[in-house]
Order: C-alpha cells, then sequence, then structure tokens
C-alpha cells in the first residue's frame, strides 16, 4: 500500500491500496487523534481529491492507537482563549462536515475505541460505521462549556425519541451495542476481526454498496443493547427530555429518579448539574432548533455558536470548563452565571445571532460549486493575511 504522504509522523494518513479503496488514518495517537487544523485541513484535502478520482470508490476512515477521534483538542482551544487563533480550525471542521455527510462515494468507519465529539461527526453520518467493543461514544461538550457542534445539532435531534437530548445534555457514553441500536454505526464487528475486515475492503475492486455491506456481514455479529442499557429506558427519557427547558428537564429527572428502579439516574444527574448552566441551555435550544433544521442550516449556526462561545461573548465558561478538566485538572470549574435561573434568555439570543452574510459559514449550495466556500477564500483568511 504506497502512503500518500511524505512522513508517516503526519497527522492524517492517505494511503491508496492500489484498486479501488483508498484509506484515511487519523494519525495523532498520543493526543487521541485529537482534531487539529492540519489534521481538518488534510482530511478535506484527501476527500476532495478521491471524489474526483474516477479510480476511488471505496474510503475507509479509521485511527491510530487506542482511539478513532477523541475530538477537539481542547488545549489549543485553551491557548488561544486570547485571539482568533481557533477560528480556522473550527471553520475548516464544519466546512468539512457537510462533505462527510454528503461524500460522493462508498464510506467505511472502523471504530476501534474512543469516538467523541468531532470525531465522531467523521463516523456516524458514513454509509457503514463498523464499531468493536472497545467503542466509547459521548457527546459531553456541554461540561465544558461548549454545546453539542460538529453536526451533532443534526444527527442528535434525528435520533429516536428525545436520546440525542439526553446524549447532548448530559454526555452520557453508549457502547458499541448501543450505538447500533441508537443508529449512530451500522455494524457490530470483534476487535480481533477488524484487521481482516480491513484486509478484505482493501482487496475489493468496487465500491458498490451491497458488496461492501456483503463483506462487512462475514465479519460481523447481530448485537442488541445489555438489559441495564439507557436504551432500554427510553420512555424515562423521553418523559423527562421532552420538557421545554433545562430547569424543566432536570425536575422531571429529579422525579423520576425517586422511584426504585430508577438508581441509574443519580450519577447521571450529578454530572447534569456539573455542567456549564450556558452552555446548557445553548445546547438544548441549538438541538430542539436542529429538529427542523437542514444539515447546512445546523453547520451555519453551530459555526456561529462556537464562534460567539469562543470570542467570550456572553461569558468565558469554555475556558474555564477547558481549565478545570485538562490544564489544572481540579474538576471545580467555576461556572458564570453558576445557576441555571441566573442565565439570562437576552444572552442566549445574542449566542444564536446570525453574523453578516460574508463572515457565515459557506456551505455549497449545490453540487456544481461542491467544494467550494474553503476558508482560504473567506474574509477570515484574507483579514489574517
Amino acid at each position: 500500500m504506497a502512503e500518500q504522504q511524505a512522513s508517516p509522523d503526519e497527522v492524517v494518513l492517505g494511503q491508496e491500496a492500489g484498486g479501488a479503496a483508498r484509506v484515511i488514518t487519523l494519525n495523532r495517537p498520543r493526543q487521541l487523534n485529537g482534531i487539529s487544523d492540519r489534521l481538518v485541513y488534510l482530511l478535506a484535502q484527501f476527500l476532495e481529491n478521491w471524489e474526483k478520482d474516477d479510480n476511488a470508490k471505496l474510503v475507509i476512515f479509521k485511527g491510530a492507537g487506542r482511539a478513532f477521534s477523541a475530538g477537539g483538542d481542547l488545549k489549543m482551544f485553551y491557548e488561544g482563549r486570547s485571539d482568533d487563533s481557533c477560528l480556522e480550525v473550527v471553520y475548516r471542521m464544519y466546512w468539512l462536515c457537510y462533505h462527510i455527510h454528503t461524500y460522493k462515494k462508498t464510506t467505511v468507519a472502523l471504530v476501534n475505541g474512543l469516538v467523541m465529539g468531532g470525531g465522531a461527526a467523521m463516523v456516524a453520518p458514513l454509509k457503514f460505521a463498523v464499531v468493536t467493543e472497545k467503542t466509547i461514544f459521548a457527546t459531553p461538550e456541554a461540561s465544558v462549556g461548549l454545546h453539542t457542534d460538529c453536526s451533532f445539532s443534526y444527527i442528535h435531534s434525528r435520533l429516536p425519541g428525545y436520546l440525542g437530548e439526553y446524549l447532548a445534555l448530559t454526555g452520557a457514553r453508549l457502547n458499541a451495542k448501543e450505538m447500533i441500536s441508537a443508529g449512530l454505526a451500522t455494524h457490530f464487528v470483534s476487535s480481533e476481526k477488524l484487521e481482516e475486515l480491513e484486509k478484505r475492503l482493501l482487496n475489493l475492486d468496487s465500491g458498490d454498496e451491497s458488496t461492501v455491506r456483503a463483506v462487512i456481514e462475514e465479519f460481523s455479529t447481530d448485537v442488541q443493547p445489555d438489559e441495564d442499557s439507557v436504551l432500554n429506558k427510553l420512555s424515562t427519557i423521553n418523559k423527562c427530555f421532552s420538557a421545554e427547558t433545562v430547569e424543566d428537564i432536570i425536575k422531571a429527572f429529579e422525579s423520576e429518579a425517586s422511584t426504585g428502579e430508577n438508581q441509574w439516574i443519580a450519577p447521571v444527574l450529578k454530572g447534569l448539574r456539573r455542567s456549564s448552566p450556558t452552555a446548557l441551555k445553548i445546547t438544548l435550544r441549538s438541538i430542539r432548533e436542529g429538529r427542523k433544521q437542514s444539515l447546512p442550516e445546523c453547520l451555519t449556526k453551530e459555526f456561529r455558536l462556537t464562534m460567539n462561545i469562543l470570542r467570550s461573548v456572553v461569558n468565558g465558561d469554555v475556558y474555564e470548563g477547558i481549565r478545570a478538566l485538562s490544564i489544572d485538572k481540579d474538576n471545580a470549574p467555576k461556572w458564570n452565571p453558576a445557576t441555571l435561573e441566573e442565565v439570562k434568555n437576552e444572552d442566549i439570543d445574542r449566542v444564536f445571532q446570525p453574523f453578516s452574510p460574508e463572515q457565515e459559514l459557506q456551505v455549497p449550495s449545490d453540487d456544481s460549486n461542491r467544494w467550494s466556500g474553503k476558508y482560504e477564500n473567506t474574509v477570515y483568511a484574507k483579514a489574517s493575511q
């Protein structure tokens, strides 16, 4: 297999199998394949080139080391807190999310390990997402003062019932069986069989979906969520997380926690109460809006939210959350404001306020300009030159 990158230390490796298959390897194992501007830039280049290459018919995504991708590089955001230095990676990632969702070639993710936040945005939209007993999924952004982003206001709002609100607000983790049951992955394959599956896929001279599916199914096992899985508690989740406000959701959840069979709720509630009140309100509104929005509308909105949060338009909760989790590691963030009741509706409205047209995410409007709108051609890039 020929590597197209000059250095095996590059953050993304693009490989050609000599036939129809191409392989993307996220290659920052020490950082759990955290998303950086360089990683997103290279990933977009490979995907554009391969989509335009008639010989490329199948694209496989995987991660080096023990994670597929743990999402955005939090320390990178923290170090860029005094300026717009993270604007480029945010813009590139959201723009890329659109192309991953709408990619023209058959795609397969091989997910063996952590897959969180922006990393999961490279998995959930793919035609085939293969997970193993080592796979753990979460979207924990609200716990660090951010919001559920990278197209997840679109993905989560389309999950069964109010599971999306539950996952976004609590940051709860799902295992592989639960991912499949929820529709966030397609096949379960034992980790010891993953390498052999990849070899078989690389030997295919086709990107035909039924052919690819047949190969994956040779290695896959039918699975169901365990008896104590949260997916067997959807009636309770729907009852609580359909409430209109975060305060009402927590009240309903507390009420359910008092019944005998709901001991599972207490630790989830504890995590929910530890999250940024502002981030929880932004996240709930974003998911609720996402139920009625198209993919481009969700991404455009999420770009605004992320930039306004990183610019501390309302508060600096995201930097306090990252400090507590990743810098000082005291796990004791001091949110501002500290309670849900103190969060002002006008502040939440401000974070959702549209930008001027030239400052919005430039999502392509149709296939004729499919790969336009790149960061290099935006007002942001021109201003930084």
